[in-house]
C-alpha cells in the first residue's frame, strides 16, 4: 500500500518524497539509504546516527525546503556501523538500489532488503561464533506458554511449551538476542538486556502456524514434526515468529531447518539466578573478567561444537540412560588417548559449517565464504578416519550411531573445489573467483579482457616511437576510459590522428580510433567477466541451497564429537573422573572440587573435600568462618552435578549421583530497584521460588539465608526455611550459613548434619585450612577477617571489646570503657553454650580413659579462652 500524499511532498525533491515514503514503512528502524557508494541517513535517524556512531552531521539542500540533515557512511564500511547500531539495541533497514543508475529513467527504484535487528543477523561481524544468536517468539496462556525460537544464522528451529513456573528458566536457557510477544501482553520474566518487539495479538494464531508449516516445508501434515495437540501454544509462538521474520528478511529463510520439539522433562531447567550464581556461561556481575564454568571446560575446535557445549550446560539431561550414553562417549576417547588426538586434529579447521552454509542458502555467501565451507568439507573425510578408528567404539551407542550415516557430502565438495580458486577473494571483483578452465565462457571473456589490457601498453610503447615522445603515456579514468597523455611541452610533436579529450595544467590528454575500440573490448570484457563469475557463484550457492538438510545432519555429528572430544580432554588435562549414575537419591563426591577456582590457583594447591548427600543426611547445615570457602564447598557440590548431567567427566576422584531433576541457588545480596524491592525483597522471593519448585529429587544450595534482616528474624526464617526443606519439601540441601544457632537442628532433623570449614588459630591470626569435618562452628571471626582487609587497628581494637561485652551480656551503647568479660559468665545463649554442646555429645560408656582425659583437657582449654 502506497503511502497518501502530504503537504511536506509538494516543497520535497523526488528523491526525498522516495526516501520518506520507504521511511514511514519502516519507521522503528534506521534507514540506510543507498546513493552510490555510500549510505545515507536523513533527518531523525541521521542525527540518531551522529550521536550513536560519531558520525559528522551535515545537510542537503531539499528544494525550496530547509535542509536536511544528514549522515552517511561508505558502503565498504558499512558492516562496522550496523554492528555498532545493532549491539545498542537498534533496528537497521538496508535500502538498496535494486536498479542500474544508468537505465533509470528519473529517481533510482530502491527496497529495503534487509532488516537487521540483535535476532536477525547473517555476518559474521555481528555474531558470536561460541554462542547461538536466538530470537525468539513467547506465547503466555493460562496454562501453559510457547516458545518459537530461531537462529537465523544456522536456520535452527525449536518449539517448546512450557509450564508458566518453567517458563523463566526455558527463555534464559535459548538466552535471546530479540524476544517477539503479542501486543498488550504482560510477561514479568522478559530480560532486561534485549530488544522486545511487539507483534499483532492476532498474529499468535496456532492455526496460522500449522498452515505455515505446512507451506514451509512442503508437507501434507505435521505428524512427522512430533508434534502433538499439546504443542498448540508453540504454534501460535510459531505464527507471529514466522510472520514477523517474513517482513524483515523479504528474500526468506530458505536455511530453517526443520522444527525440533522440546519436552518438558528431558532437560534440566536452569533459571537465572541459578546460572548466574554458578557462573555457567556468564560471570555474577557483568563485565567482571572471572572465568565460567563454560571456559573452564571449553576445549571444542569448531564454533558449531562450541555452540553445543554451551547448549548442553545450560539444559542438563534428567535420563540417566541419556546420561550414561553420554559418558560412554566421553570414556571412549579418554581411553583412547592417540585416537582422540586424530579426531582433534581432524575436526581442527573445520569452520562454521552451519553458518556459512546458511549465508550461501540465503544468497548472501561471499566467494570467501564458498571458500571457507569448501575447505572445512575438504577436512570430514579425515574426521571420519578417526572416528572409524577409535578403539572400543563400538562400546558407545552415540558414537556408532554419528558414524553411522556420516555424510562426507563428496559431490558438493567436488562442485566446490572445481569451481573455486584455491584462495578465493573477500568480494567479487575483488580478485579471481573461479579458476582457470572450471567454465569456459568466463574463460573466453578473461581472454578478452587479458589480452585488451596486454595490448593497450603495447600501444605506449609504439607511440612513443613512433611520435617520439619518451613521457607519453597510456592512462584510465572512469569519466574519460583510456587516453594518451602528453605534456604541453611536446604537443607540437602530437601526430593529426590523436583527437585532443581533456587539458590539464601541464598536459594534454587524447585519444584514438585504435584506442577507442580496444577500450570497448577490454571495458566490456572485464564486465562480462564479473557478471559471469556472479552467475557461477550463484550457481554454487543454489547447490548447497539443494543439500542443505545434508549440510546441517553432518555439522550436528561434527558438533557432537567436538563436545565428546573437549569433554575428555577437559577430563584428562585436569584430572576428572566419570561419574556413576544410579537410581537412588544420592550425592556422592570424594576429593571434590571447584572446576573455576583451581584452576586460578598453583597446580595442587586447592584442598579437595568429601561431599555426602544421602537418605541418611540429606541436609548439610555449613558452618565455618568468613573466607574459610563455605561458599566454594557449596558452589563445586552444584557444578559437578551440572557437569555430570551434561555429560562431562566431574572435578573428584570418585563420584556417584543420582539423577537430579532441578537445581537451585540462593547465593550473595542484591536489590532490585529498577522493581523496588529491597535486597532483603529480592532474597525472599528467590527464596520463595526455591521453596515453591523444589522436589525432592532436586538439590538447594542457600548461602547465607536471612542476612538482610535483623539477627533474631533472619535466624527464625532460616530456621524455618530449613524445616520446611527437610521436612516437606525432602530435598539434597547444602545451607551454609553464619548463624551457628541453626546447628542445633540437628538435634530434631533426623536427616540434617553439621560440618564446618575448619581454620587454625595462633594467637591474633587464624589460618583457613579449607578442609570440611563433621560438626559445627562457633564462631565467624568476622573480626580477623577485617582486619586482614584493611581495618584501621583502633576499630579492630574497639570491635574485638564490644564483642567481648555482647557476648557476656553487658549494655554497650553509652558505655566511654567497657569492662572485661567475666570468665564465668556465659554467652547470649547461654543454655546452646559450646560447652554444653560439647557436653551433650558425649558418650563416657564409649571412650577409653585416655579418650576421656584428652576430650576433659580440650573443655578445660575452651573454658579458659
Amino acid at each position: 500500500m502506497s503511502r497518501r500524499p502530504t503537504a511536506q511532498d509538494a516543497i520535497d525533491t523526488p528523491l526525498m518524497q522516495q526516501y520518506r515514503e520507504i521511511k514511514a514503512r519502516h519507521s522503528d528502524a534506521v534507514l540506510f539509504f543507498r546513493m552510490g557508494d555510500f549510505y545515507e541517513m536523513f533527518l531523525d535517524d541521521a542525527r540518531l546516527a551522529a550521536r550513536e556512531l560519531g558520525l559528522t552531521l551535515t545537510s542537503r539542500n531539499n528544494g525550496a525546503a530547509a535542509n536536511v540533515p544528514l549522515a552517511g557512511v561508505p558502503v565498504k564500511a558499512a558492516a562496522q556501523y550496523v554492528r555498532r547500531l545493532v549491539s545498542l539495541g537498534h533496528r537497521v533497514a538496508i535500502c538498496e538500489q535494486v536498479e542500474d543508475p544508468k537505465l533509470a529513467k528519473g529517481v533510482v527504484r530502491r527496497e529495503v532488503i534487509e532488516t537487521v535487528t540483535p535476532g536477525a543477523v547473517l555476518s559474521d561481524e555481528l555474531l558470536d561464533s561460541a554462542r547461538n544468536n536466538f530470537m525468539v517468539a513467547v506465547a503466555p496462556g493460562e496454562d501453559t506458554v510457547g516458545m518459537a525460537a530461531l537462529d537465523v544464522s544456522t536456520g535452527e528451529f525449536v518449539l517448546e511449551t512450557v509450564e508458566p513456573a518453567n517458563a523463566p528458566a526455558a527463555l534464559a536457557r535459548l538466552d535471546p538476542r530479540e524476544v517477539v510477544v503479542p501486543a498488550g501482553a504482560v510477561i514479568p520474566f522478559l530480560p532486561d538486556d534485549v530488544l522486545v518487539t511487539t507483534r499483532d495479538a492476532w498474529e499468535f494464531d496456532r492455526s496460522l502456524g500449522t498452515d505455515e508449516l505446512l507451506r514451509r516445508f512442503g508437507v501434507a501434515s505435521l505428524d512427522g514434526f512430533d508434534l502433538t495437540p499439546d504443542d498448540g501454544p508453540a504454534l501460535s509462538a510459531a505464527a507471529a515468529l514466522l510472520a514477523y521474520v517474513r517482513d524483515i528478511q523479504p528474500a526468506g529463510v530458505p536455511q530453517l531447518q526443520r522444527p525440533g520439539v522440546r519436552r518438558a522433562g528431558g532437560t534440566m531447567p536452569l533459571d537465572d539466578m541459578t546460572r548466574r550464581n554458578l557462573e555457567l556461561v556468564d560471570p555474577l556481575r557483568p563485565g567482571d573478567r572471572a572465568k565460567t564454568l563454560l571456559q573452564v571446560v571449553d576445549r571444542t575446535v569448531t564454533p558449531m561444537g562450541a555452540r553445543l557445549l554451551r547448549q548442553w550446560l545450560l539444559a542438563p539431561l534428567r535420563d540417566a540412560v541419556a546420561i550414561r550414553a553420554r559418558h560412554d562417549a566421553v570414556d571412549v576417547l579418554v581411553q583412547d588417548q592417540p585416537g582422540r588426538g586424530r579426531l582433534r586434529d581432524g575436526l581442527d579447521g573445520v569452520r562454521d559449517v552451519e553458518r556459512l552454509a546458511g549465508r550461501a542458502a540465503a544468497r548472501r555467501a561471499t566467494p570467501r565464504d564458498l571458500g571457507g565451507l569448501r575447505d572445512s568439507l575438504q577436512r570430514l573425510p579425515g574426521v571420519k578416519s578417526a572416528l572409524e578408528g577409535l578403539a572400543a567404539r563400538e562400546s558407545s551407542a552415540r558414537l556408532e550411531r554419528v558414524a553411522d550415516g556420516f555424510d562426507l557430502l563428496a559431490d558438493l565438495t567436488e562442485r566446490l573445489q572445481d569451481t573455486l580458486t584455491d584462495r578465493p577473494p573477500a568480494a567479487i571483483g575483488a580478485g579471481d573467483t573461479v579458476r582457470p578452465g572450471a567454465d569456459a565462457v568466463l574463460d573466453e571473456q578473461r581472454e578478452l579482457r587479458d589480452g585488451g589490457k596486454r595490448f593497450i601498453a603495447e600501444i605506449q610503447a609504439r607511440e612513443r616511437e613512433r611520435t617520439g615522445i619518451p613521457s607519453l603515456k597510456v592512462g584510465y579514468n572512469r569519466v574519460f576510459g583510456y587516453y594518451l597523455e602528453v605534456t604541453k611541452t611536446r604537443r607540437d610533436a602530437v601526430p593529426s590522428d590523436y583527437e585532443r579529450r581533456q587539458t590539464l595544467t601541464g598536459a594534454e590528454r587524447y585519444v584514438t580510433p585504435e584506442l577507442k575500440e580496444y577500450e570497448a573490448k577490454v571495458l566490456g570484457a572485464e564486465e562480462r567477466a564479473l557478471e559471469r563469475e556472479r552467475a557461477l557463484v550463484d550457481d554454487l550457492c543454489a547447490a548447497v541451497l539443494t543439500v542443505l538438510p545434508r549440510v546441517h545432519d553432518v555439522a550436528r555429528r561434527t558438533a557432537e564429537l567436538d563436545v565428546y572430544a573437549a569433554f575428555a580432554e577437559t577430563a584428562v588435562a585436569a584430572n576428572y573422573v566419570r561419574p556413576t549414575i544410579v537410581a537412588e537419591p544420592i550425592i556422592e563426591l570424594r576429593e571434590c572440587r571447584h572446576p573455576v577456582v583451581e584452576q586460578n590457583m598453583p597446580r595442587g594447591k586447592f584442598i579437595p573435600n568429601d561431599v555426602l548427600l544421602d537418605t541418611a543426611g540429606r541436609v548439610i547445615l555449613l558452618t565455618g568462618p568468613n573466607m574459610a570457602g563455605k561458599s566454594t564447598v557449596l558452589r563445586q557440590v552444584g557444578l559437578a552435578v551440572v557437569l555430570a548431567q551434561a555429560g562431562s567427566f566431574v572435578p573428584a576422584t570418585t563420584a556417584t549421583l543420582g539423577v537430579v531433576d532441578r537445581v537451585f541457588t540462593r547465593v550473595g545480596a542484591s536489590d532490585d530497584m529498577g522493581r523496588g524491592q529491597s535486597t532483603f525483597m529480592v532474597e525472599m522471593n528467590e527464596t520463595s521460588a526455591i521453596l515453591s519448585s523444589a522436589t525432592d529429587r532436586s538439590l538447594v544450595l542457600l548461602d547465607e539465608i536471612g542476612r538482610g534482616t535483623s539477627t533474631y528474624d533472619g535466624v527464625a526464617i532460616a530456621w524455618a526455611v530449613t524445616e520446611y526443606l527437610h521436612d516437606v519439601v525432602g530435598c539434597k540441601t547444602v545451607f551454609a550459613t553464619h548463624y551457628h544457632e541453626l546447628t542445633q537442628l540437628t538435634e530434631d532433623l533426623q536427616h540434617a548434619r553439621n560440618f564446618n570449614v575448619a581454620v587454625r588459630e595462633s594467637g591474633d591470626d587464624i589460618v583457613f585450612l579449607h578442609r570440611l569435618l563433621p560438626g559445627g562452628a562457633d564462631r565467624s571471626y568476622g573480626i580477623h577477617v577485617g582486619r586482614l582487609a584493611g581495618l584501621p587497628d583502633d576499630v579492630v581494637s574497639r570491635a574485638r571489646a564490644i564483642l567481648a561485652a555482647l557476648e557476656a551480656g553487658h549494655h554497650v551503647a553509652g558505655t566511654v570503657a567497657l569492662p572485661p568479660p567475666d570468665p564465668s559468665q556465659l554467652t547470649l545463649f547461654e543454655t546452646d553454650h559450646q560447652i554444653l554442646r560439647e557436653l551433650r555429645a558425649l558418650d563416657p560408656n564409649a571412650m577409653t580413659p585416655l579418650e576421656a582425659l584428652t576430650r576433659l583437657a580440650d573443655l578445660k582449654r575452651l573454658a579458659e579462652e
